[in-house]
C-alpha cells in the first residue's frame, strides 16, 4: 500500500541521488548533462524510473497527444521535472503541478542544478489531490 510515509522516504532518495550529481558536478552545466547522469545515479542506486515518459492530455474525454514529456517518473508515482537555470519561475512549478495533475501523480519534484546549495536552493516538491487521498 502506498502511502504518505513511503512517498517521504522515496522522496529523500530521490534528494539523495540528486545532490550526489551535483556534489560531483556542480552548477553551470546543461540540463542534458544533469538529466544523464541523474538516470545513471538512479541505476546505481536501484531507484526504479522511466525517462522522457509522454503526457497525454485529456480534452472532452479525448486523449490528446500534444508532445508533452516528464524528464523522469519514479516508481510511477513522483514526477520529477530538471532544469538548470538561472531560478525557478511560476512557469516551471506551473509545468510540474499540470504534469503531476494530468498523470494523476500524488508528488512531484522541481530540481534546478544551477544552484551552489541543491539542497536548500535547487529542489521544490510539490503535491496535489492524489497525495491527499494517501494515509
Amino acid at each position: 500500500m502506498i502511502t504518505q510515509s513511503y512517498l517521504t522516504d522515496l522522496t529523500y532518495k530521490i534528494n539523495g541521488a540528486c545532490i550526489e550529481v551535483h556534489k560531483i558536478l556542480g552548477p553551470g552545466l546543461l540540463e542534458s548533462v544533469y538529466y544523464k547522469c541523474l538516470e545513471e545515479e538512479f541505476r546505481l542506486r536501484n531507484i526504479s524510473f522511466k525517462s522522457e515518459l509522454k503526457i497525454l492530455v485529456n480534452y472532452k474525454g479525448k486523449e490528446m497527444d500534444c508532445d508533452f514529456f516528464c524528464d523522469f517518473l519514479v516508481e510511477d508515482l513522483i514526477v520529477i521535472e530538471l532544469k538548470s537555470v538561472t531560478q525557478l519561475n511560476d512557469i516551471h512549478r506551473a509545468q510540474l503541478l499540470n504534469y503531476i495533475n494530468l498523470m494523476k501523480k500524488p508528488k512531484g519534484i522541481l530540481v534546478n542544478f544551477n544552484v551552489k546549495n541543491l539542497y536548500h536552493d535547487g529542489q521544490e516538491t510539490f503535491v496535489n489531490k492524489y497525495y491527499d487521498m494517501l494515509f
